[in-house]
């Protein structure tokens, strides 16, 4: 992959939400995240900070419903954004990573496959109706749609913890960092990770 810049922009726009993304994977972690659900922007924030990206993601939806477009769109946007960013081939990536972030009591794991096979599974264990202005049945869904555009292989679990807000901050920030050493360059010269040649 050489010095090749890894970055998209993504523009999604339904009759519910108007998504603008702006990601580069190498980027010297300038983030911007305003989808007008304070907590959740704390938490895209977090991902992309800790993941080493730059980011710029604005999202105007229909708060007046509920979080439910908001959240789901922003996954997917995003998500979209890190495959364009990666490319077809996704040649030169690791291709696998996992880690651990703990908050205060609370610790979870995740564990990525950039794998091309779009899946999530996971346990939060969130016992809250909602964190702030955002539903905690929202999280996982926001996982999986962004698992889905990003076509990867998702797990992600709270291993223990008793306060949803950092069960949830400890999740995102494991997402992170998996993905950080997941998508990272590799200097083999083997170009794409699987013996099938593609992903």
């Amino acid at each position: 992959m050489g010095d090749e810049a890894r970055s998209a922009r993504v523009s999604r726009e339904t009759g519910e939400t108007r998504v603008e993304v702006r990601l580069a994977l190498d980027g010297a972690g300038a983030v911007d995240v305003s989808t007008g659900i304070g907590f959740f922007d704390h938490m895209v924030h977090a991902l992309a900070f800790h993941a080493g990206w730059s980011l710029k993601l604005k999202c105007a939806g229909d708060l007046e419903v509920d979080d439910h477009h908001t959240v789901e769109d922003t996954g997917l946007a995003l998500g979209q954004a890190v495959a364009r960013a990666l490319g077809e081939r996704r040649a030169g990536i690791v291709r696998f990573g996992h880690a651990y972030a703990p908050l205060d009591e609370a610790l979870a794991r995740a564990v990525v496959d950039v794998s091309g096979r779009p899946f999530f599974a996971g346990d939060l264990d969130l016992r809250r109706e909602r964190v702030g202005a955002l539903s905690c049945e929202m999280v996982p869904h926001f996982f999986h749609s962004f698992a889905q555009t990003a076509g990867l292989t998702l797990h992600v679990d709270v291993i223990r913890g008793a306060n949803d807000h950092h069960r949830i901050e400890a999740s995102f920030k494991a997402l992170a960092l998996a993905l950080r050493g997941a998508l990272a360059r590799t200097d083999d010269g083997q170009g794409v990770p699987s013996t099938k040649g593609m992903l």
